[in-house]
């Protein structure tokens, strides 16, 4: 197992290894870290994009999210960047690609430009939201669905817009439940629930979520590449006070796991 020390309140920082093509075993123990932590920060790695699209083949078949823009000459990785933009890019905690049936399992940036100050990203722990939540909301919700949707990006016809996942769902490695949901305006409705009562609940789990107490901040430094699991944390880019260029490069990670595993108190 790599050498890690635990970050507060998720993720951790790993030494000892270097990103690009991995083999089976050290992929089975980053997942089980994964599935841990959420959040794993790697420092000081000097790897180009082939290394790094290297590095998430190791984890299986990667994925894309339609609309987005892609890295020149590795169309699996798309461009995160905020050079040449007048006003700075808004972000808010979400989990990536939610509106698709089968979410990707791993997302990954690479620094490719880090800035003077700023441009932190951060990220929550979706395990600890769901076990903080008091007993009797999570009696309540127990088995309900959330209907999600896509925003800010546009879709030719046919390709998936929507999807419905359960609010509480199952890590298929690590078997804790983790309180899924995205940004507020992507959760479109909450099965058995009144639109007004769905939206006021969606809010509630979010300002829960995204409480500071529930929230790691990671400051960008050259050669950082951070992977994190969509199924327990949520994430977003602090933009507010950035000076100078920051430049990421993103790549995704399909899920393959049935969902049944996954969502095994599913209801429609």
């Amino acid at each position: 197992m790599p050498q890690y020390d635990t970050l507060t309140p998720v993720g951790a920082t790993l030494t000892g290894l270097r990103v690009g093509p991995i083999g089976e075993k050290q992929v089975d123990e980053l997942r089980v870290l994964l599935a841990e932590h959420g959040v794993l920060v790697f420092r000081g790695q000097d790897v180009d994009d082939d290394g790094f699209l290297d590095f998430l083949h190791s984890f299986g078949e990667t994925a894309f999210t339609e609309g987005e823009t892609p890295v020149p000459g590795w169309p699996d990785l798309n461009v995160i960047s905020n050079v040449g933009r007048k006003t700075p890019p808004r972000s808010t905690f979400h989990t990536d690609t939610s509106y698709v049936r089968r979410p990707p399992a791993y997302t990954a940036l690479r620094a490719v430009v880090v800035p003077e100050h700023g441009g932190q990203t951060l990220f929550t722990n979706q395990y600890a939201a769901y076990e903080t939540l008091p007993a009797k909301i999570r009696s309540w919700l127990d088995g309900r669905t959330v209907t999600h949707v896509v925003t800010g990006l546009e879709l030719d016809e046919g390709q998936e817009a929507s999807a419905v996942h359960p609010l509480f769902r199952i890590h298929p490695i690590a078997g804790r439940t983790a309180l899924y949901l995205s940004a507020p305006q992507r959760c479109a409705a909450i099965s058995g629930m009144r639109p007004r009562l769905a939206r006021d609940t969606i809010s509630f789990l979010f300002d829960h979520s995204t409480r500071e107490d529930n929230v790691l901040r990671h400051s960008w430094a050259p050669g950082d590449v951070v992977v994190w699991d969509n199924r327990c944390v949520l994430h977003r880019a602090d933009h507010d006070g950035v000076i100078g260029d920051r430049v990421m490069h993103r790549g995704m990670v399909a899920d393959h796991t049935p969902v049944s595993e996954q969502f095994p108190k599913a209801v429609n």
